[in-house]
């Protein structure tokens, strides 16, 4: 897997793990308790959902103690004029004759519907460490590729708080 994650976001995550360890978990398992003593579980639907939200909540668990596990520690190093983690890069498609705002992110933050791109992705990698002014070519897959025009580089306000996101 070797997602790569910044500390902020494995930190995040472990927050999230202790939370749903030490207080979602009691309480689900309580809720299941109760729900079982209301006697027969064939026709019990609250017992099944139940059931349901504390198993969604044992595999959340696994899937981000994984994402720990198999992440790549990454930091910014590109420049302060330089596209880069949690920046927002106004770019030109010159093919479509319009404007973009893409903040790049970590794998675990990328969220497409709201422009937030993560760094591995084909966009991600091609603007990376560029600064304003320059064209880059985004390769899609071996037969397909197209140009940006990078316009504008700022940090992002907002990409710090950005929601880790659930599979």
């Amino acid at each position: 897997m070797n997602n790569q994650l910044t500390q902020k976001d494995i930190d995040r995550m472990q927050e999230e793990i202790d939370h749903r360890k030490l207080v979602l978990r009691p309480q689900l398992l309580e809720e299941v308790k109760e729900t079982r003593a209301h006697g027969d579980l064939s026709e019990n639907f609250e017992y099944h959902a139940a059931k349901r939200a504390k198993n969604q909540n044992e595999s959340r668990i696994r899937f981000l103690e994984r994402m720990i596990r198999t992440a790549r520690v990454i930091e910014d190093t590109a420049g302060e004029d330089e596209a880069g983690i949690n920046k927002a890069v106004t770019v030109y498609i010159p093919e479509d004759d319009e404007e973009e705002t893409y903040t790049l992110v970590s794998t675990i933050r990328e969220d497409s519907l709201n422009n937030l791109v993560s760094v591995e992705s084909p966009i991600g990698k091609a603007l990376l460490h560029h600064k304003a002014g320059d064209k880059v070519q985004v390769r899609v897959n071996p037969q397909y590729s197209y140009e940006l025009v990078i316009r504008k580089i700022v940090p992002a306000l907002d990409a710090e708080e950005a929601e880790i996101r659930e599979y």
